[in-house]
């Protein structure tokens, strides 16, 4: 009889199941950007850089986000492979539009900053999960993180934590710091949520 213990190998996920991993999770983290700025909060990582800028110059978040995960494709490329760099960029590029279109169906025009974290932390650590799940990041620091957590056993959450600290100071000069240490929280949920829900000794579906 087959028991938690002695479980068969898992099937890689198919084509198909990656495609819909792959919106599900852009769809969860576009409603997600969407509770963090109707209580006017940030995020770390390269969408909290993203909404520093669209904050301060008024620019779309979409557009900047994706332009500032550029740069990362090189290295998602020469250190995760073909398939693993189309899967982030395709979920980049998704995000960024489902951000601009998104609003035009949904509202969200008043949120209390503390609700907003907490809603905010459990939406984009399920939206993280999903596509570290079916092989794919939001790009930026998310492709380093899976990399050395792959590579060095890092937790990957713990990375991301660790880069978020940098962005969170340099949120500190452009925001009241009650904001700051508000958006802070919702990250620190984020990122625990990672860390103990996506661990390679706990999980093992994978993408084909």
């Amino acid at each position: 009889m087959t028991t938690l213990l002695h479980l068969p190998p898992a099937d890689r996920h198919t084509f198909w199941e990656d495609v819909v991993g792959l919106l599900v999770g852009t769809l969860l983290m576009a409603l997600a950007v969407m509770v963090l700025k109707a209580g006017g909060l940030i995020t770390g990582q390269i969408a909290g850089l993203s909404l520093l800028l669209s904050y301060a110059s008024g620019w779309s978040f979409g557009a900047v986000f994706f332009v500032l995960n550029l740069p990362f494709y090189l290295l998602a490329l020469r250190r995760m492979g073909v398939k693993f760099t189309i899967k982030t960029f395709a979920a980049v590029a998704l995000l960024s539009g489902f951000t601009e279109v998104l609003p035009l169906g949904l509202s969200i025009e008043v949120l209390h900053p503390v609700l907003a974290a907490l809603l905010f932390g459990v939406l984009a650590g399920l939206a993280l999960i999903v596509l570290f799940r079916h092989g794919a990041t939001l790009g930026g620091v998310g492709i380093v993180a899976l990399w050395l957590q792959d590579k060095r056993g890092i937790p990957a959450g713990n990375t991301q934590l660790a880069f978020d600290a940098g962005v969170f100071a340099l949120a500190f000069a452009m925001l009241p710091w009650p904001v700051v240490l508000t958006s802070l929280a919702g990250s620190v949920i984020l990122n625990l949520m990672i860390t103990v829900n996506h661990r390679g000794d706990r999980y093992i579906g994978r993408s084909g």
